[in-house]
């Protein structure tokens, strides 16, 4: 065992042994992943029996893996492609399906006349408004908007910005975007006027879709005095589309170059529509990193990397068929969205919510899951962390039995919460954690119907994907901590950054600490069973003592403790090495005494290690997070060593920081 990953083994093989769900053989040889690995072997003359196998030779054989994926999928396309991949196989110098020709937008409606009257969007929002599209309303009024967006002179390789709640009328116009060939780029309206201009001033957008407004915990918020000032700084700008949402006016207020959604659709009736035939390559998304070290990254993603990675990661990971209804809490500002979207293209029904996922009762989410019967409920390791402790058990006061498969993402989920789905939400559902980022629109790891869910970990690496755990030598490792990395070319990758000359930012960005070898920033380990385990960033990881300790270990019991409600940890310089300092934020009618800071001492001290417990434990009010709802150590660890914060507007609560700079704990032994 390396020094650099200390553990108490026999909390580990308590935490991390368990099996909690699997399907028997017989219903394993139902999913999509056995049929596609059936397929694989009367194709290719391959003798694949398990997913490990299915795996290495998707690995080893990429060419041929990601060629059957296509036609497995059946992707539309117009033109074949004369060669898989070309270039040289390293970073980030190739090329994906050369030749072919497609339209992203087409693909995601493609089963529109198959599906006419099923709903292809479902819409709640925490206003107790409801709605919902069918395939042929969602196919007519994309072509309808695409033939306006056409007439406001928008082409291929505009940019079409949104800051949209998460509506039908967004998907809607990103799909027309896409189908002309112009770029879709969008913020969640709850981002500040100067995180907007951070972003959207870059991509520089010719059309702007927004609402009047968004609700949330029972406000509503006014957005369109914010959308005039951010029109009149950015020059591209043409035109302004309003969704009417808060208040159902008939026109815009007195906005230069602003018309209303639904007129766009009355001016425009085609009959017949040609979706715009593009190269693989061509960009379809701008995405931005979230600017907690400068000015957001703008990432450049293509339509048929974006297409063919979510393909696989829906279809065969997931499961998802035409018979299901996803679901995935998100704001359109996050990638989740992206992804959540592309299930358009198996025919399944996208469930959208807008709003507190927790207001106007906490149980809202599982009233929508009920009562729509959705199968597959996407959220985050701090809803499933935040519901536990309110003592939600919808396994008794909600009827789940579409319920199959809940997803979590968006930070690390705690071996304990495990134990709360299956033991207060539903005992025979899959539970996959999934982890990837924006910067691939994607994931690294993710489900399997084909392995068993064990306590704490990610079932398994992504076909194709050959993700491996690397020492600080550049040697792979297994069962120890390290950078996760990914060693070969995949096609979900960024084409490029915007406004990147020479592709500097991008270099450095992915490809500056192993040479040819993607760093994805993760501190993460390689489990027995081949799942993972991801352990935080490791930009963010703790060194004390010279042994390297990733937050999520801290963080993980104390999620435990009823007693707080969240915390931060980071690492302090002091007397020539670094100490632990953790910051929490407890229940209101709680004060941080001895015996608290003893209970959460003895807490870390068992799950985890003695070098992980903090030298010191501060109570804050709040804990800074970004827009995306991120943890943000970085920050935090520069406040304390009185150096600035590099992009304050990219949190979602920046007052949060002042606190952290008059503690004179942190001037004590």
């Amino acid at each position: 065992m390396s020094p650099d990953a200390p553990r108490n083994e026999e909390y580990y093989i308590k935490t991390m042994a368990t099996q909690l769900w699997s399907l028997d053989k017989k219903q394993q040889q139902h999913t999509n992943m056995w049929r596609f690995m059936s397929y694989v072997n009367r194709k290719s003359a391959q003798s694949l029996n398990n997913y490990q196998q299915l795996y290495q030779w998707s690995i080893t054989c990429k060419a041929s893996f990601w060629s059957l994926l296509w036609k497995f999928c059946d992707i539309q396309s117009s033109a074949p492609w004369d060669a898989v991949i070309t270039q040289s196989d390293a970073f980030p110098y190739y090329q994906w399906f050369k030749g072919s020709r497609l339209n992203f937008a087409e693909n995601l409606l493609r089963l529109s006349k198959k599906h006419q009257d099923k709903d292809a969007i479902v819409f709640w929002g925490e206003n107790n408004i409801k709605r919902s599209l069918t395939y042929q309303q969602l196919y007519t009024q994309t072509t309808q908007l695409a033939r306006s967006l056409q007439a406001l002179g928008v082409k291929q390789g505009d940019c079409v910005a949104a800051l949209m709640p998460n509506l039908p009328e967004t998907i809607v116009a990103m799909l027309a975007t896409s189908s002309i060939g112009a770029i879709w780029t969008a913020c969640s309206p709850d981002f500040g006027y100067r995180s907007v201009l951070d972003r959207f001033g870059q991509t520089k957008p010719k059309v702007l879709f927004c609402s009047d407004g968004y609700f949330f915990k029972s406000k509503t918020i006014d957005y369109l005095e914010t959308v005039e000032k951010i029109a009149t700084q950015i020059n591209s700008i043409r035109t302004i589309v309003v969704t009417p949402y808060t208040e159902r006016k008939t026109k815009p207020r007195d906005i230069p170059n602003a018309c209303l959604f639904n007129d766009l659709l009355k001016k425009n009736n085609p009959k017949e529509f040609s979706f715009v035939q593009l190269p693989f390559e061509h960009p379809l998304y701008i995405l931005y990193s979230s600017g907690t070290t400068g000015k957001p990254k703008c990432i450049v993603h293509g339509a048929g990397g974006t297409l063919i990675q979510h393909m696989k990661e829906l279809m065969l990971h997931t499961d998802i068929t035409d018979k299901d209804r996803i679901f995935y809490f998100t704001t359109c500002g996050w990638m989740m969205w992206n992804w959540l979207v592309s299930n358009l293209a198996l025919g399944a029904t996208v469930m959208l919510y807008d709003g507190s996922p927790l207001h106007p009762k906490n149980t809202i989410l599982f009233d929508y899951a009920e009562q729509e019967n959705i199968t597959i409920f996407g959220t985050s390791a701090k809803y499933l962390n935040a519901i536990e402790k309110a003592d939600l058990n919808p396994s008794l006061t909600h009827k789940l039995a579409s319920l199959r498969t809940i997803l979590s993402t968006g930070s690390p989920l705690a071996p304990e919460s495990f134990d709360y789905v299956y033991n207060s939400i539903k005992t025979d559902v899959q539970l996959c954690p999934i982890s990837g980022g924006t910067d691939i629109i994607s994931c690294f790891a993710l489900g399997n119907p084909l392995l068993p869910v064990h306590r704490g970990e990610l079932q398994c690496r992504g076909l194709g994907m050959d993700v491996q755990v690397f020492d600080a030598l550049g040697n792979a490792i297994n069962g120890q901590k390290g950078e996760l990395v990914c060693k070969l070319p995949f096609p979900s990758s960024p084409l490029h950054f915007w406004n990147d000359p020479g592709h500097l930012k991008y270099q450095a960005a992915y490809f500056s600490k192993y040479n040819g070898i993607w760093s994805h920033g993760d501190y993460a380990e390689l489990t027995s069973h081949e799942g993972l385990i991801i352990y935080g960033r490791s930009d963010t990881v703790l060194n004390p003592g010279g042994v390297r300790i990733g937050t999520a270990e801290i963080y993980r019991p104390i999620e435990t403790l009823t007693e707080v409600l969240d915390c931060i940890a980071i690492a302090q310089q002091w007397q020539n090495d670094t100490r632990i300092i953790l910051f929490v934020k407890i229940r209101p009618e709680l004060t941080l005494d001895t015996q608290l800071k003893s209970k959460i001492n003895k807490t870390i001290r068992k799950n985890t290690t003695p070098r992980h417990v903090p030298s010191k434990i501060i109570q804050v009010n709040d804990i800074p997070k970004t827009i995306s709802g991120k943890t943000v150590e970085l920050a935090v660890t520069d406040i304390i060593h009185n150096r600035p914060v590099k992009n304050i507007d990219a949190l979602a609560n920046p007052e949060a920081l002042e606190q952290f700079k008059h503690f004179k704990e942190l001037q004590e032994n």
